[in-house]
């Protein structure tokens, strides 16, 4: 995530490219003391992402490697120690369901956006990756990078790894009108293009043979009543617990991509308001209701048409206590 927030949205506001018109000197008044607040109250990340590669638990399972992509939520910006990061707490609940040691990779970036997803992929298939999470976009929104190019960029990310053998789950763009310093109306246009990315990174990740969860603003109810224990002392980045409410979300959908999941979930439960859909409006779905993954359905088309698309609830995990890492 970016660290001039303020700077980035009012610029994106600026462009008028959303189909919000700012049409008067007022609106774009508001929106400039906007910036200027958020500015004020978000403050600069202090050092760097605790270093969190190693290999975590054990078991008599075929150990299994993990790669962690994406921005600095995926690195786990924020907090102090390795177990605290996402990528951790998600390597240690796989090892857990798998009952097999993971090898945890982490090549996110702080201030990545979408563009840097190349590179990040070339180092996950020298890892070897078994299966790559990928936490990316809110970086493209506050620089308003155009979602096509967004999207295009995702897209041939999970292209490769998915020709290499690699499973892919995509924690889609989170809502950033959660971000407790920004006000209106600059709020709603962070959550209006952050939701806009949110369905279209779920499009193009399905139709390539990958899965997405949508985080949206997954512990909104949390942020709003609790934000010194939801946020790190920047006041945008999560801490600790936020981190933790973002990898139980997700992990369900991790082990269901290597195949470790109760029978009971394989099946389509409709008291659970699981379905299959058209991926667009599987994608919509998934953006109203964060936590929710949407998984393809049968073969990936090579003509890159539209196909079907299963939207799961999946019950959440109880993540590990204790995510302690051994050397590499």
């Amino acid at each position: 995530m970016t660290r001039n927030l303020g700077t980035r949205l009012l610029q994106a506001a600026a462009l008028g490219t959303t189909g919000v018109a700012l049409t008067g000197g007022a609106l774009a008044g508001v929106l400039m003391t906007e910036a200027k607040l958020a500015r004020h109250w978000v403050g600069k990340p202090k050092g760097e992402p605790a270093f969190a590669d190693g290999l975590y638990g054990s078991g008599p399972g075929r150990q299994l490697t993990m790669a962690m992509l994406g921005d600095s939520m995926a690195a786990g910006l924020g907090v102090a120690t390795p177990e605290e990061t996402p990528a951790a707490l998600i390597a240690q609940g796989l090892s857990e369901r798998a009952n097999a040691p993971v090898r945890l990779t982490n090549v996110a970036l702080v201030g990545a956006q979408s563009t840097d997803l190349d590179r990040q992929v070339t180092l996950a298939l020298a890892a070897r990756a078994d299966v790559a999470m990928i936490m990316i976009g809110a970086n493209d929104v506050t620089h308003r990078i155009q979602p096509s190019l967004s999207c295009a960029m995702l897209q041939a990310a999970v292209r490769r790894l998915r020709e290499a053998g690699c499973e892919v789950v995509v924690g889609t763009c989170p809502d950033l009108g959660t971000i407790e310093p920004i006000a209106q109306p600059l709020r709603y246009l962070a959550r209006r293009w952050s939701r806009q990315l949110a369905a279209a990174q779920t499009i193009v990740v399905v139709e390539n043979g990958g899965r997405t969860v949508s985080l949206g603003d997954l512990c909104a109810t949390a942020f709003v009543s609790n934000p010194r224990e939801m946020f790190s002392d920047d006041r945008f980045h999560p801490s600790a617990a936020g981190y933790a409410a973002a990898a139980m979300a997700v992990l369900p959908s991790v082990c269901a991509a290597l195949g470790f999941v109760p029978a009971a979930e394989i099946v389509i439960d409709p008291t659970r308001e699981e379905e299959m859909l058209p991926v667009a409006i599987a994608a919509v779905e998934a953006v109203d209701r964060p936590g929710t993954e949407v998984a393809p359905v049968g073969a990936v088309r090579s003509d890159g048409g539209r196909r079907w698309a299963l939207l799961k609830h999946r019950r959440r995990h109880e993540l590990p206590e204790d995510a302690t890492a051994n050397a590499a």
